[in-house]
């Protein structure tokens, strides 16, 4: 049995949980609502305050749909009540972010600046101008607004120059030697 798969979900008060036809999950909270049309293979159902994920057959499929149905199910009811964000950091001289509105502009380098407008259900936080925060209820949005972000500037191993998150670690590399 999938060890993720079988854990029941907890419902926290002031979450609802539907589940429609075709699978279709629709999670309710403080923060707003997520909907999502999940595998029709895997069976869920509602008991008492725990949602339960449970899977026809043993077959491969089956068996690796199981424990990402239960996952996703779990991130709509985390993002509905507590949220996601990434915190990024722009490392570099001259290099910086402002706000304006929903549009970020980002000063990386580049003859021109770049800008980027938060998507739906995302919102961008600067703290400072070299700490951006990226918000919002729905994990897979949040994480690929953060790096669509990173991207304009990955960090490079030399100097350490770059968008990079918060928790990330840079390899950094010893540079040429002069001749002697």
């Amino acid at each position: 049995m999938s060890r993720i798969g079988r854990l029941p979900i907890p419902i926290p008060a002031g979450v609802t949980v539907d589940i429609g036809s075709n699978n279709k999950v629709t999670v309710k909270g403080p923060k707003g609502e997520l909907a999502k049309e999940l595998p029709t293979e895997m069976e869920i159902k509602m008991e008492g305050a725990e949602v339960l994920v449970t899977r026809p057959n043993d077959l491969k499929k089956m068996k690796s749909l199981h424990g990402l149905t239960r996952t996703l199910i779990n991130n709509m009811v985390v993002g509905v009540t507590d949220g996601y964000e990434k915190v990024l950091e722009v490392n570099g001289v001259g290099y910086r972010a402002a706000k304006q509105g929903n549009k970020l502009t980002l000063s990386l380098g580049y003859s021109h600046p770049v800008e980027m407008e938060d998507p739906e259900g995302v919102e961008t936080v600067l703290e400072g101008q070299n700490k951006i925060t990226v918000k919002g209820i729905d994990k897979e949005k949040v994480g690929q607004y953060a790096a669509e972000i990173r991207d304009k500037r990955r960090p490079e191993p030399y100097k350490g120059k770059g968008i990079k998150y918060a928790d990330e670690v840079i390899r950094r590399k010893v540079g040429k030697t002069g001749k002697k």
